[in-house]
């Protein structure tokens, strides 16, 4: 069974459900505290969480999560116009039987603070606790990097810390081998990265270098079975800029259960 729910103080606003799929029109506007609960018999599913946001291929160990949708100011600002705003919010859920090689880092749904739905990006710092440089961001599926700031520019930002690292965490085993990175290119306000390291959970790491472009840098890592990928050691270029970003993190690979 697929079932979501709108919820408001443990109240349930709307709901759905279905053998193969639920969806649901919210007819209403959302409120502070207001939750989407997504639940699914499948561990692995494909979620909508508003029709101005991208569908999303999540892993639920929990067999569901909750969503809180942004309402206003710096937590709406990294989210297509229009997205979560009015009184017409339409939701999907359907279970995700596919297992093509894909970008297994993507979730337009990803969330800061703690999650039970999974890819999930987090960083031990972002740029003024701003939504713009948060590290969901980098796996929402948006590639332009020639801006900074609000939607669709939004980017990890390090507020010049030296020891920055960003863990993008699969939430279960799966098989990788390639890495692309593409840096927030917003130059001259933008410096960036010369050389970075990228470690796998199986121990592997790997030290590559980096160009001051917009556009992909891809990294071959090989065949490794990995839950977390963290990217450290971040090596800036000697611009006068103190501002290198990254825009965009994608992870090439296969989920192992399905194999």
């Amino acid at each position: 069974m697929n079932r979501i729910r709108v919820m408001r103080g443990g109240r349930t606003l709307a709901g759905a459900q279905g053998e193969g799929g639920a969806s649901l029109l919210y007819r209403a506007a959302y409120e502070p505290g207001d939750e989407i609960v997504f639940e699914s018999d499948s561990r692995h599913a494909l979620v909508q969480v508003d029709q101005q946001v991208a569908p999303a291929r999540v892993y639920l160990p929990e067999g569901g999560f909750a969503y809180r949708p942004p309402l206003a100011g710096d937590g709406l600002s990294v989210y297509p116009p229009g997205a979560f705003q009015g009184e017409a919010h339409l939701l999907w859920l359907r279970p995700d039987e596919g297992n093509e090689y894909r970008n297994l880092a993507l979730n337009p749904a990803d969330q800061r603070g703690d999650v039970s739905a999974y890819p999930h990006a987090t960083a031990n710092v972002e740029t003024r606790g701003e939504s713009a440089f948060a590290a969901r961001n980098v796996i929402d599926g948006v590639r332009i990097a020639c801006g900074h700031g609000e939607w669709p520019y939004g980017s990890w930002g390090i507020g010049t810390r030296t020891d920055a690292a960003l863990t993008l965490d699969f939430g279960r085993e799966v098989e990788i081998d390639r890495l692309v990175l593409f840096l927030r290119a917003d130059f001259p306000h933008d410096a960036y990265w010369v050389r970075a390291t990228a470690t796998l959970s199986d121990g592997f790491s790997i030290t590559f270098p980096l160009q001051g472009r917009d556009g992909p840098q891809e990294v071959t890592l090989g065949a490794h079975r990995v839950r977390t990928l963290t990217l450290h050691d971040l090596v800036k270029c000697d611009m006068p800029s103190a501002f290198p970003a990254l825009r965009q993190i994608e992870v090439y690979g296969r989920d192992v259960e399905k194999a």
